[in-house]
């Protein structure tokens, strides 16, 4: 199990677009997240997408016991992506 503010190398390259109750949210699933982190449970980290920085970013829940990390408008336009296209995560901090 993971403390708080612990030094993370976890990568994941996945689709942007998580299915929630039948909508597809602009997120991206991070399989294994939850046994590295220790919790299905809201939790903050720093991370890079396609290597751009993101720090104190929030994980939630995809209500399928894996955590996801919603990519907000402004960001997509930065990557140039939008769901269905392939990105790749990378945890480096545990903040909370």
């Amino acid at each position: 199990m993971t403390t708080p503010h612990t030094d993370l190398d976890h990568t994941v390259t996945a689709p942007v677009g998580v299915d929630v109750k039948g909508d597809v949210w602009p997120c991206v699933e991070l399989p294994g997240a939850t046994e590295l982190l220790g919790t299905g449970r809201s939790v903050r980290v720093d991370a890079t997408v396609d290597g751009v920085a993101l720090e104190n970013v929030g994980l939630m829940p995809t209500g399928r016991g894996e955590l996801m990390l919603s990519l907000n408008a402004k960001l997509r336009k930065r990557l140039g992506k939008d769901v269905g296209d392939t990105v790749t995560v990378h945890l480096s901090r545990r903040r909370s």
